[in-house]
């Protein structure tokens, strides 16, 4: 159904309200979750019909699984890798990066786990629940490729061991009881702390700690701007919510910012 005239000049004051909070700030910090990702054909692991409706999360997500049942995992790799492998970058990842060489995003930290900011030109990459592309020997710490781990687990038909330690290797994603890398973590609280505005894409605001990382930035008298399909129970946190998709909001949002910078 198409939307009426009032709601397209609202949806477009929000556009240039939100490229008006962008020019006014200082330093733009952007934190992404799963939301993105789906418009690139990765579906959330929490939504009805992803990851997590099929396999089980204490079953084959938790750190004491996969030491006590690494086979689960790689059953599981072998419908997820191919689906992270194959996607691509969307506008909204471009759009991220586009503001990053503009001077305005300092970084982008993502629960995300498909490197598709770092493709789409992001350098600054705070990875808050690791990355399936590397893995490492939990016996001698040797790194692993992808395509090492790959050709280790026959594609996920057998569980990796190191070829030297003959001990297990663990991707470097986060599983469910595992902490999170203490030097990311505290990198973003520093960067949610210092930032006058954050960017809230495609996230629900549900997992902790990243889910307090909005706040650190309100406490320190910052401004929130939420992208989201639709409403969550935090919108209050902020101060412009911008419902629709991120791949249509976020590069008309620079679009805007860039008239009103005068940048061609």
């Amino acid at each position: 159904m198409s939307c009426s005239a009032g709601e397209r000049d609202l949806h477009e004051d929000r556009i240039r309200l939100a490229a008006q909070m962008i020019l006014d700030s200082f330093q733009v910090v952007a934190l992404t979750g799963a939301g993105i990702s789906v418009e690139s054909g990765i579906p959330d692991f929490r939504s009805p019909g992803g990851l997590w409706s099929r396999y089980d999360p204490l079953l084959y997500g938790t750190y004491e699984s996969f030491i006590h049942h690494p086979e689960r995992f790689w059953e599981m790799a072998r419908e997820l890798n191919p689906l992270l492998e194959g996607a691509e970058p969307n506008p909204a990842h471009y759009a991220l990066a586009e503001l990053e060489k503009l001077g305005k995003c300092r970084a982008v930290i993502t629960q995300n786990i498909d490197h598709l900011h770092q493709r789409a030109g992001s350098t600054e990459v705070l990875e808050l629940h690791g990355t399936h592309r590397t893995g490492h020997c939990m016996s001698c710490g040797r790194v692993f490729t992808l395509e090492e781990m790959k050709e280790l687990s026959a594609g996920g038909e057998r569980v990796a061991y190191c070829p030297q330690a003959q001990a297990l290797i663990k991707p470097d994603v986060v599983f469910f009881g595992e902490p999170l890398d203490s030097r990311v973590l505290a990198r973003a609280a520093e960067l949610a702390s210092t930032s006058d505005l954050m960017l809230v894409i495609g996230c629900s605001l549900e997992v902790y700690p990243a889910a307090a990382l909005p706040e650190y930035t309100k406490r320190r008298g910052g401004r929130l701007i939420f992208f989201n399909t639709v409403s969550t129970c935090h919108d209050q946190l902020a101060d412009l919510v911008c419902l629709g998709r991120a791949g249509e909001n976020l590069p008309a949002v620079v679009e805007a910012y860039k008239k009103l910078a005068g940048i061609r």
